[in-house]
């Protein structure tokens, strides 16, 4: 098996990294600085210096896979932003950080996956309830809210585009003791990984542009 993962310097991307490469794939993983790309290594990983908020860096992606096929493609890449309880206006500079990392970076790495797509690929995005239309009885961090909603559109034009090429899914990965999710958050990383590299084994078709909880549940829009 040959897995593609984006945005694996740590947390979720790194775990999805160590796992694969326990289980014996190949994996080929992105990462901004150095150190991250270290941590790749470390595991095996064939590891590449991408910035998907930087056009020039995240242009270079499809040379630098050219020929491989990927029977997994994981998009993690992303970033938080201030946590707001309010409709409180964010700086423009963090819009557009947070804008540019969660939606604009797939936007970027999507139009350049699908002559690297294995047959029966499964693709995956890492998006978050907190995105969710439907579920939301929240209003907490509403530009990362705003940026998931978006980005679970892209997953849904995705789909759509690579119906009968891959397998498309948008995930919540949980609330992960990471970084971003913090120490009282209900799940570890490697529990969160787990559970969503299951659900990506049992797709069948009818899951392609799905919403799903890292467990395989059916999320609302």
């Amino acid at each position: 098996m040959q897995v593609l993962v984006v945005g694996a310097s740590r947390g979720i991307g790194l775990e999805f990294v160590r796992q694969y490469r326990q289980a014996g794939a190949q994996v080929v993983a992105t990462a901004r600085s150095e150190e991250g790309l270290e941590r790749l290594r470390a595991f095996g990983a064939t590891a590449l210096k991408l910035d998907v908020a930087d056009t020039a860096s995240a242009s270079g992606l499809a040379w630098q896979i050219d020929g491989q096929l990927f029977d997994r493609v994981i998009l993690n890449a992303g970033i938080h932003g201030t946590r707001t309880t309010g409709l409180q206006t964010p700086p423009q500079d963090e819009f557009d950080a947070v804008m540019r990392t969660n939606v604009l970076g797939p936007m970027r790495v999507l139009p350049q996956l699908p002559d690297s797509l294995a047959p029966g690929a499964r693709l995956a995005i890492l998006s978050s309830r907190m995105g969710s239309m439907g579920l939301r009885d929240g209003t907490g961090s509403w530009l990362y809210r705003a940026s998931k909603a978006a980005v679970n559109s892209v997953l849904r034009d995705a789909a759509l585009v690579l119906d009968g090429r891959a397998i498309c899914v948008s995930f919540h990965p949980g609330w992960v003791r990471t970084d971003m999710g913090g120490s009282s958050a209900d799940l570890s990383v490697d529990e969160s990984v787990a559970g969503m590299r299951a659900t990506l084994a049992a797709l069948t078709p009818a899951d392609n542009g799905a919403f799903l909880n890292h467990d395989g549940q059916p999320l609302a829009w």
